[in-house]
């Protein structure tokens, strides 16, 4: 079991082919073959190539091919093309949400248990490296991060529209989901502008993250048709819509981007990874975002895995690779250089994440906060339809916000779709 998260291009993309058995082909892109070099698949948009480097600069005698193949959605896709054909990297970063169609193959895979992986299976969140557990016992990935939540905001808006500022304050205003749309409602009655990006990721895929059932029930059943807890998200997200506090900008579009900038929202999901994308984006707001307790107070959107396929060249040393990079001394050095939230608790308390504050959200206590929100988080089980379920119900609100679709039939829509991506 395991709470995930949609990378940024699966909130706007989602299709996968089903698995193919590996064959027998070469190994493209290899290392160079001498055994300590490797080739190394990863998404873009997450500075894989600082990680390499860094890794590089303390093994000089090692050459890491790295391939940054595109959103994570193209990269799981590049990957069951791959696999198909026997020409596999060695190394390959999966995301979490992709991750359960290639554990139901773990024989594409080879077992990390096999080079030490069981030994230090117990580094890390129960619930997060279970996800990466074959049935027969694989382990078939090694987590790399996982993406507790919070609420980034506007400091200069909230006063501007007479809301509090403090981030304790703040937090105190939403305890629950209806509570922050009931917020952005004083929000846009004061200030006549949208209060949050879009209902779809920053209100569906928050509160539909925090429940201990999604799409699957704990057997591997599909029960996304019945699941309370997301009946419960899609509604909310139609509640905001129709409370007008939305900017109907997708997250990770243009318009989103060249909206943080502008103020044109005052509120946006803020899982730790996405700090990184405020920064870059907003670069002029320094100073003017600080982060609250997420609605609900506990929740994940995030989450990736390393795996090394079966016929891959190098695995000795795509595992030296993981086995530095991912325990928890190489997580704590990887959170202080880039934000990806530890996947390994012992360091939780370590001052380097404990007392790290970030001066680009009002010097909110940041390690703490993404910490905590991780604390009595009642895993879910993830399917291997759970993306494409998931980007169906982002599709049918995106349609009411944005292409004028009528939220009474939406439910509907959004099951239908389903049932049609996935042939269930």
């Amino acid at each position: 079991m395991a709470s995930g998260r949609l990378g940024s291009a699966s909130v706007l993309l989602a299709v996968l082919l089903p698995l193919a058995t590996v064959g027998c082909a070469n190994v493209s892109d290899p290392g160079s073959g001498d055994g300590r070099s490797f080739a190394f698949w990863s998404f873009s948009g997450i500075n894989q190539a600082a990680a390499v480097e860094e890794y590089e600069a303390a093994h000089p005698d090692v050459d890491v091919k790295l391939t940054e193949v595109g959103s994570s959605v193209e990269t799981a896709q590049s990957l069951v093309t791959a696999l198909a054909s026997g020409k596999v990297p060695d190394l390959v970063l999966i995301q979490g949400d992709d991750l359960p169609r290639f554990v139901d193959q773990p024989q594409n895979f080879l077992d990390l248990g096999d080079f030490g992986g069981d030994a230090i299976a117990g580094d890390y969140l129960d619930w997060v490296i279970a996800q990466s557990r074959a049935e027969d016992g694989t382990l078939v990935g090694v987590p790399t991060d996982v993406g507790g939540m919070a609420v980034a905001y506007r400091t200069d808006l909230f006063e501007a529209a007479g809301l509090p500022t403090d981030r304790e304050e703040v937090g105190r205003l939403w305890p629950t989901w209806e509570d922050f749309i009931e917020t952005g409602r004083r929000y846009t009655e004061a200030t006549g502008r949208a209060f949050t990006d879009n209902a779809a990721t920053s209100i569906f895929y928050q509160a539909v993250n925090q429940g201990d059932q999604k799409y699957y029930d704990d057997s591997g059943a599909l029960v996304y048709r019945s699941s309370p807890p997301v009946e419960e998200a899609f509604q909310l997200a139609l509640d905001a819509i129709d409370a007008g506090i939305t900017a109907g900008q997708s997250s990770f579009t243009e318009p989103w981007s060249a909206g943080m900038q502008q103020g044109s929202y005052a509120a946006v999901a803020a899982p730790s990874w996405m700090l990184e994308s405020v920064r870059s984006n907003a670069p002029d707001t320094e100073g003017a975002w600080d982060l609250a307790t997420i609605p609900g107070g506990a929740g994940n959107w995030g989450g990736s895995y390393l795996a090394i396929p079966a016929n891959a060249e190098n695995p000795e040393a795509a595992w030296d690779y993981i086995a530095e990079t991912q325990s928890p001394q190489g997580q704590l050095d990887h959170f202080t250089d880039s934000g990806a939230l530890p996947t390994t608790p012992q360091v939780y308390e370590d001052e380097r994440l404990a007392g790290l504050t970030d001066p680009f959200f009002s010097d909110a206590p940041v390690g703490r906060i993404y910490t905590d929100s991780l604390i009595g988080l009642q895993p879910f089980r993830i399917g291997p339809d759970s993306a494409i379920i998931g980007q169906e119900f982002l599709n049918a609100l995106i349609h009411v916000e944005q292409g004028g679709g009528d939220p009474a039939d939406a439910w509907d829509n959004a099951l239908d779709n389903i049932r049609i991506a996935i042939g269930e």
